[in-house]
């Protein structure tokens, strides 16, 4: 029995059958013998290239530096993919062949011992989907909402000069970065007024992508109508239900005695009014959203606190690497069988490390909404079941957070992290204020 030992140098099948005497008279033939795929590794600490050696401990001659072998968990791989492609039934000299020809499989070298029709269709790959940015190509990035929306400018601080793309839904937002019609989403999780954005996080559970960053932006509204329209003939206010609650003492200030009727966006509904030439209603948006649909602005900085930031996450289909050279933070989510009692240890395992909480946001567990007495599907309700979203300011990469992670599993039935990535440290300015 024969042993192959480097899978990248030169094999002819020839070496690898042996020739026996023939009984007198008949013509020599090859008999097929079984081939066994071994693999030697050797570290050597003075060299940071592995070598492979042979079984007999001898090293090869061939030195797979920069190819297979480059690392010891690609000399495995490579065994792996050459014990899974020999086949050790016995076969005759003719489905053999003459030579023995090295291919490549998976970006490894191999031993073709089994034909491969070449008129297969080519796998896609991640460059014939989408093209990355690094290859050149603008950065697309969804937002809810339409041109003029505070998202968009949450967008451009994000990513400067990429291509907005806006959708009718948050849900859409999310689809379009899965399905690579986006490479990000930037959409908003809390309010310095409104508070959470509670879709947002049933949807960030709900989908795979991963936060890569966050982006805090001052919000700045203002009361939108068609040029020469004035306060007093307005009937009607609409905009996203929090601007709405965000002005909502201001508007009562300006003696404005409208109805006020809630759209999907802000700029959705300056778009509606330029649409339908409504007269008699007033937008609550941003400067922008005036400019891009030509309404006047009656008023700027009607929001009942000057002091009024959004808070944005950006999505990504793959984490980033985390890092310790600057400030990260980490947003996780977990939740427990036996119900809310096990939020305090969750906090202790942070708080004995000294890692500080900046967000803590409950939601009831949708697959599971209530829990019962006992296990049974009979008795009263004992109390609702919760999921648990919580952000705290260090990386994935630092220790103290890895030993926390690891004693919250041990507490919870859930566990998920959502993305660790780099705070928003740009300074903060409050929007102006009238």
């Amino acid at each position: 029995m024969h042993t192959i030992t480097t899978p990248s140098s030169g094999v002819s099948l020839k070496s690898l059958v042996r020739q026996t005497s023939p009984p007198p008279g008949q013509i020599n033939r090859f008999v097929p013998v079984r081939l066994v795929v071994q693999c030697g590794y050797r570290f050597d600490s003075s060299n940071t290239n592995a070598s492979i050696v042979n079984t007999n401990g001898a090293p090869a001659s061939n030195n797979f530096a920069g190819h297979v072998g480059a690392s010891r968990a690609d000399w495995q791989s490579s065994c792996a993919i050459l014990a899974s492609k020999v086949v050790s039934q016995q076969q005759d000299t003719e489905k053999i062949g003459g030579a023995g020809e090295i291919t490549v499989v998976n970006g490894h070298k191999s031993l073709d011992l089994v034909p491969i029709d070449s008129n297969l269709p080519k796998p896609l790959t991640i460059t014939d989907l989408s093209p990355a940015p690094m290859h050149g190509s603008q950065l697309r990035v969804a937002y809810q909402g339409v041109p003029g929306a505070y998202s968009e400018a949450a967008a451009g601080k994000a990513y400067p000069k990429c291509e907005a793309i806006p959708c009718d839904q948050f849900e859409v937002a999310f689809q379009a970065v899965e399905l690579w019609i986006a490479d990000r989403a930037v959409l908003p999780v809390e309010n310095s007024l409104g508070g959470s954005i509670h879709r947002n996080y049933d949807l960030l559970l709900r989908h795979r992508l991963h936060i890569v960053g966050e982006v805090q932006l001052p919000v700045h509204h203002c009361l939108l109508a068609l040029p020469g329209v004035r306060k007093e003939y307005l009937s009607r206010v609409i905009s996203h239900p929090q601007a709405l609650a965000q002005c909502e003492l201001t508007l009562t200030k300006l003696g404005l005695n409208v109805v006020r009727e809630a759209v999907d966006d802000t700029a959705g509904a300056a778009e509606y009014i330029a649409a339908n030439n409504l007269r008699d209603t007033a937008a609550i948006a941003s400067a922008r959203a005036a400019e891009l649909y030509g309404l006047q602005i009656l008023s700027e900085g009607i929001q009942d606190d000057s002091s009024n930031v959004t808070r944005f996450v950006m999505l990504a289909r793959e984490p980033i690497i985390p890092r310790t050279d600057r400030p990260f933070k980490t947003s996780i989510v977990f939740a427990h069988d036996k119900g809310t009692s096990v939020l305090f240890k969750v906090l202790s395992a942070f708080a004995f490390r000294n890692i500080s909480l900046t967000k803590i946001e409950s939601r009831p567990h949708r697959n599971r909404p209530i829990r019962l007495v006992d296990d049974a599907n009979v008795g009263t309700a004992k109390h609702f079941e919760y999921m648990f979203y919580v952000d705290f300011e260090a990386s994935m990469a630092d220790v103290r957070a890895q030993n926390a992670l690891a004693e919250v599993q041990e507490f919870t039935s859930f566990l998920r992290v959502l993305g660790s990535y780099p705070m928003d440290m740009t300074p903060w300015c409050p929007s102006r204020e009238e």
